[in-house]
C-alpha cells in the first residue's frame, strides 16, 4: 500500500463509522433497529446520491479490495456469532408450533418467490435460470436471527413465550436457508467443484468430533470466572479457519463461519458463550459498517425509473405476503392464537443483514445484476424497518379488542416466562442490531 492509501483508508473507515453510529443511534431513537440506520449509511455513501460523484471521491477503485477485505472479516465473524446465538434448547417444548410456522414461514414465500422470478426474469436474463429461480425463492424466504432477537431485547419480548416462539422459528429457517443456498452455490459452481463440495461432509464430522476438546478450552475452572484472552483467540481462529475451509470447498466463506459457530458446546459454558458472544460483537459492530459501505457501492437506484419501481413494488408485495402470510397460516395450523401468530408474522418479516450477505452471494455468482440487487437490498430495508410499526400496530388493535380484565391470568404468565428463561431468548441481549 501506498502512503495516499493509507491515509484514504483510514479516513474512509473513520468516516464510515461516524456516519454508520449516526444514523444506527438515529434509528434507534425512532424505534428502528441499528442496522436500518447503518445500512441506510452504505446506501446514502453509494453512486446513488450526486451522480456517483462523491463515492468515486471517497472510495476511489484502489481502496476498495482492503475495505472488502475488512468488510468479509466481519461478516465472517458476524455468521459465527449467529450460528453461536442458535440455541438448540429453544425447540424443546415448542416443536410442533415451530415446525408450523417455520415451514409456513418458508414454503409459501418460496413458491411466490419463484413466480416472482419467472416474472423477473423478462428484463434480467441469466444463463442460470433454475439456481436464479432457487435463489430468488430463497431470498424473499430468509429472517434475520441476530436483527429479530435485538428487536425482542429492545421491546422486552426476549423472555416470552411469543418471543422464545420467534426465536426458535427463526432459527429453523435460518438453517435452511444457509443450507439452501450452499446448494446454489454448489450448482452455480459447476461441475467441476462438486467433488469438493463433497468434503463438507467429512468437515462438519470433524467438528462435531472436536466439540469435548473445545469444551475443555472453554469450560471455566471456577464458576463465573470470565472468558481469557486465549479462549477468544481459539474460537476466533477456529471460525477463520473454518471460513477459509468452506470457501476452498468451492462454497461462500460464511458457511464455515456459521458452522463453527453452531457446533460449539452448548452445556456448561453458557455463561462464557454469552461473553464470547458480547466480544466479538463488539469486533463486528466495527467492522460490519464496512460491509454496509462495501454493499452500498453497488446499489444504484439512480436509473431505476418507473419499470424499476413497479418491479420494487411487485418485490415487496410478494416479500411481505408471502413471509406474513405464510407465517401467520402456519402458526395458526398449530393452534396458536391469532394474536400471537400475527406477531409472530410481523416478527420474521425481519430481514436486515442475513438478507445482505445473501444478495450478495447471489451477486458474486452473477445470478442477480446490478439494477436487481439494488432493489432487493431496498426489499431487506423496507421490510426490516416496519417490523416496529407493524408490532405497534398489532399491539394497539389487540388493546382496542380486549380488555385488561380479559388478559391471561397472572399465574400462566409466570410459569410461561420461567419456562422461556431457559430457552435462548434472553440471548437477543448480545444480537448484532
Amino acid at each position: 500500500m501506498t502512503s495516499h492509501q493509507v491515509q484514504l483508508l483510514f479516513l474512509d473507515l473513520a468516516l464510515i463509522l461516524m456516519i454508520a453510529r449516526g444514523l444506527g443511534a438515529l434509528a434507534a431513537r425512532i424505534g428502528q433497529p441499528p442496522v436500518v440506520g447503518e445500512i441506510l449509511a452504505g446506501i446514502l455513501l453509494g453512486p446513488t446520491l450526486f451522480d456517483g460523484a462523491l463515492t468515486d471521491r471517497l472510495f476511489p477503485d484502489d481502496v476498495r479490495p482492503f475495505l472488502t477485505a475488512l468488510a468479509q472479516i466481519g461478516v465472517a465473524l458476524f455468521m459465527f456469532v449467529v450460528g453461536l446465538e442458535l440455541e438448540h434448547r429453544a425447540l424443546r417444548g415448542r416443536t410442533r408450533v415451530t415446525a408450523g410456522a417455520a415451514l409456513g414461514s418458508t414454503l409459501v414465500p418460496f413458491v411466490l418467490g419463484i413466480g416472482l422470478a419467472l416474472f423477473l426474469l423478462r428484463d434480467h436474463q441469466t444463463s442460470q435460470r433454475a439456481a436464479f429461480l432457487v435463489f430468488v425463492g430463497l431470498s424473499v424466504s430468509v429472517t434475520a436471527f441476530p436483527v429479530l432477537a435485538r428487536i425482542l431485547a429492545d421491546r422486552g419480548l426476549s423472555r416470552t413465550h411469543i418471543g422464545g416462539l420467534a426465536l426458535a422459528t427463526a432459527a429453523l429457517v435460518d438453517v435452511v436457508a444457509w443450507s439452501a443456498l450452499a446448494a446454489v452455490q454448489a450448482v452455480v459452481g459447476g461441475a467441476d467443484d462438486y467433488w469438493r463440495v463433497a468434503l463438507l461432509i467429512p468437515f462438519t464430522a470433524v467438528l462435531l468430533l472436536l466439540r469435548p476438546l473445545l469444551r475443555r478450552v472453554f469450560e471455566p475452572k471456577n464458576a463465573g470466572q470470565p472468558i481469557s484472552s486465549s479462549g477468544i483467540a481459539v474460537a476466533l481462529i477456529g471460525a477463520l479457519l473454518s471460513a477459509a475451509a468452506t470457501e476452498a470447498m468451492g462454497m461462500h466463506y460464511i458457511f464455515g463461519a456459521f458452522l463453527f459457530g453452531a457446533v460449539m458446546p452448548r452445556e456448561g459454558i453458557g455463561a462464557v458463550r454469552d461473553e464470547l458472544c458480547e466480544r466479538t460483537g463488539q469486533i463486528t459492530t466495527l467492522l460490519l459498517p464496512v460491509y454496509f459501505v462495501v454493499a452500498g457501492l453497488k446499489v444504484d437506484l439512480r436509473g431505476v425509473g418507473l419499470s424499476g419501481l413497479a418491479e420494487l413494488g411487485v418485490i415487496l408485495l410478494v416479500a411481505i405476503g408471502g413471509k406474513v402470510s405464510g407465517t401467520y397460516i402456519g402458526a395458526r395450523s398449530q393452534g396458536l392464537p391469532a394474536q400471537g401468530s400475527a406477531t409472530l408474522a410481523a416478527l420474521m418479516n425481519t430481514r436486515g443483514l442475513t438478507e445482505l450477505v445473501i444478495l450478495g452471494v447471489g451477486l458474486e455468482l452473477g445470478l442477480l445484476d446490478g439494477r436487481l440487487y439494488s432493489l432487493m437490498v431496498v426489499m431487506a430495508l423496507v421490510t426490516t424497518a416496519m417490523t416496529g410499526p407493524l408490532l405497534h400496530l398489532i399491539d394497539r388493535r389487540t388493546k382496542a379488542e380486549r380488555p385488561d380484565d380479559e388478559d391471561a391470568p397472572k399465574g400462566q404468565a409466570d410459569k410461561a416466562a420461567a419456562s422461556d428463561r431457559a430457552s435462548a431468548g434472553g440471548r437477543g441481549n448480545h444480537a448484532i442490531g
